[in-house]
């Protein structure tokens, strides 16, 4: 009976424990996409750098993409230190069991010589004999011969224990062992990422000491783009008012006025799928949107930035985010061409593009491809702009 619920007590120990192992993997399956992720965005930023050291005529774009691959070195430590945390703990776990199994081989160890000890002194026959002859009774010489068997079948009992505990501690020590390894790789990723973060850092202070000493250039560089995201907020607001609104026609009787219809079923289905939009292309964000401060300038506010912008690939394809209708494909100094999109009231924006594979009035599909990203000032970069009739939004929150 006590056999039967000791196994049943084992039996709801490892169930118990199920879903807590399914977490801990699953958790670790989370941290290893994370870090692929942030790695590949790495990757994409020293590729751009590498690419366009010689063309880059912005040393401001150069300061966002090497502060956006500190963040993600950072983020990657982050994880590295809780991973390390997580191993560690389970090494210190491991090696409590090892330590368990040992203390109990020792002790089976030390039974058993006794047993084989007590054999030796009576490894003569007769003397078995004897002893057993010697008994008062008949009742006496069976329980002997019973002892004599029991001393005998022990002896084999205990040898099988010992081996099979041997087994399992070289199993957990090989498990340790394993483990003790896989810590030390994650240390020493973790001081090579060390290394480069402060590599990184030191570029970034170079830039910004370059950047102080020829401010006049910078502000007129700023100035500049401030006209240029003026003349892309106009173009825009133009396009969405003709897209949505009373547009006026002149005739020969004069000027008239046409309401474009709107598509208000898609309408509804692109504002359900907030959060759920495919990203356009593959990169990372390295201007966000809304209202920013000059990275180095503290005093000195940015455009407002109504998108995102990502650093891609030469060549990276780019895709719908949704299904609609090809409203304008235009050229906007600063931003090379732009394609906007129309999903019933909401409209999306592409720029910076090199290549366009779509025409105005063309239907698309999501996920259909646009063209691909072109090299505007000596840098590879796609503009994205998510827009709800006249107002912006910010795209990140839109994108799963």
């Amino acid at each position: 009976m006590s056999r039967n619920c000791h196994i049943i007590g084992w039996i709801c120990a490892a169930l118990l424990l199920l879903p807590v192992l399914a977490a801990s993997g699953q958790n670790t399956r989370t941290q290893e996409s994370k870090k692929a992720r942030l790695e590949k965005e790495i990757r994409i930023i020293d590729n751009q750098l590498s690419a366009n050291a010689s063309k880059s005529k912005s040393a401001t774009g150069d300061l966002n993409l090497i502060r956006k691959k500190i963040s993600n070195r950072e983020e990657i430590l982050l994880e590295s230190e809780q991973e390390l945390a997580e191993i560690n703990a389970r090494v210190e776990s491991k090696q409590q069991e090892v330590d368990a199994l040992q203390e109990r081989l020792d002790t089976l160890s030390g039974y058993y010589g006794k047993l084989v000890q007590n054999a030796y002194k009576n490894r003569d026959a007769k003397v078995w004999y004897m002893y057993i002859l010697a008994s008062e009774n008949l009742g006496q010489a069976f329980r002997r011969i019973g002892y004599l068997k029991s001393l005998s079948s022990q002896m084999k009992v205990q040898a099988r224990k010992i081996t099979k505990t041997k087994e399992e501690l070289e199993v957990e020590k090989e498990a340790l062992l394993q483990m003790k390894q896989q810590a030390e790789q994650i240390h020493r990723a973790r001081q090579a990422e060390m290394r480069a973060l402060r590599s990184e850092e030191s570029q970034v202070e170079s830039l910004i000491s370059r950047l102080k000493k020829d401010r006049t250039k910078y502000q007129r560089e700023l100035s500049e783009k401030k006209k240029q995201v003026e003349r892309l907020n106009r173009e825009i607001a133009r396009i969405i008012r003709e897209a949505t609104g009373n547009v006026a026609k002149r005739s020969s009787k004069g000027s008239t006025k046409s309401k474009t219809a709107i598509d208000y079923t898609l309408d509804a289905e692109f504002a359900k799928n907030k959060g759920k939009l495919p990203w356009p292309a593959d990169g990372p964000v390295v201007e966000k949107y809304g209202q920013r401060n000059h990275p180095v300038f503290s005093n000195v506010q940015l455009p407002f930035n109504n998108g995102i912008t990502l650093a891609v690939q030469p060549d990276t394809p780019v895709k719908a985010i949704f299904d609609g209708v090809v409203k304008n494909i235009g050229v906007i100094p600063g931003y090379n061409q732009c394609i906007l999109i129309q999903h019933g009231n909401y409209f999306s924006l592409y720029c910076k593009m090199g290549k366009v594979s779509v025409k105005a009035g063309d239907k698309v599909k999501t996920g259909q491809g646009l063209g691909t990203v072109g090299v505007v000032d000596g840098q590879t970069q796609l503009h994205l702009q998510i827009w709800k009739g006249s107002t912006p939004q910010n795209p990140e929150i839109w994108l799963q």
